[in-house]
């Protein structure tokens, strides 16, 4: 068993990160929230010589689950993820497709495995926690690997900022409360990649993120 390495592939206008977690010896690995520009994302696994096991989900948008039906089918694999609640979102993403003009270009989505509280997922031995992360979306999850002192938080938390509470099913109370009782407790040293743009330090975020005052 080798390292955990991480690719980020900006995907679709979002600019979602997409995300590739393999490891660099076994060169097996994961795809993250796969929101699109399937294409892209084979290329790169191709050219670096990556077999994918899985797709994660940390949850149910479109930018971040748009692609998963069409990467399954390309590379034969499951759907891990996320947890049941987002089952509405995932179920309703050929409708977010229409309202934002991508009509033809999304299908909904049905995971061959729900993820909750407690879980472990992996690959090639690197074990990761899961950590039901609602708020930004109902079903939202995180992986932890504990090993290597990194986590994946998709859009709970960002450099400098926080997920979205604005859209369907979002509460930003719920989402404070799950930054603090399970994301901050993971400890400051902890790095992190998330959703869109940098990732950084969990304890960075919690001296200078101004959305985490008082938590």
């Amino acid at each position: 068993m080798g390292q955990i390495q991480a690719g980020v592939v900006p995907v679709t206008a979002f600019q979602q990160n997409c995300t590739i977690l393999f490891d660099d010896e076994t060169r097996r690995g994961v795809v993250v929230d796969p929101g699109g520009d399937v294409p892209n994302i084979v290329d790169v696994l191709s050219k670096n010589n990556i077999q994918i096991d899985a797709i994660w989900l940390t949850h149910g948008h479109i930018d971040h689950a748009g692609g998963a039906m069409d990467l399954k089918d390309t590379l034969k694999v499951d759907i891990i993820g996320s947890h049941r609640d987002d089952k509405p979102l995932l179920n309703g993403l050929e409708g977010q497709a229409d309202m934002f003009g991508l009509d033809g270009q999304v299908r909904n989505v049905t995971p061959d495995k729900w993820l909750v509280e407690g879980d472990c997922v992996s690959f090639s031995g690197h074990d990761f926690e899961v950590y039901h992360c609602p708020g930004h979306a109902p079903g939202h999850v995180i992986f932890y690997n504990r090993a290597a002192g990194f986590a994946h938080l998709g859009d709970v938390l960002f450099h400098g900022s926080i997920g979205r509470t604005d859209l369907p099913g979002g509460d930003h109370d719920q989402l404070l409360a799950s930054i603090r009782d399970k994301v901050l407790p993971l400890g400051d040293d902890v790095g992190f990649i998330c959703g869109h743009g940098p990732g950084g330090r969990i304890g960075e975020e919690r001296l200078t993120n101004p959305f985490l005052k008082g938590l």
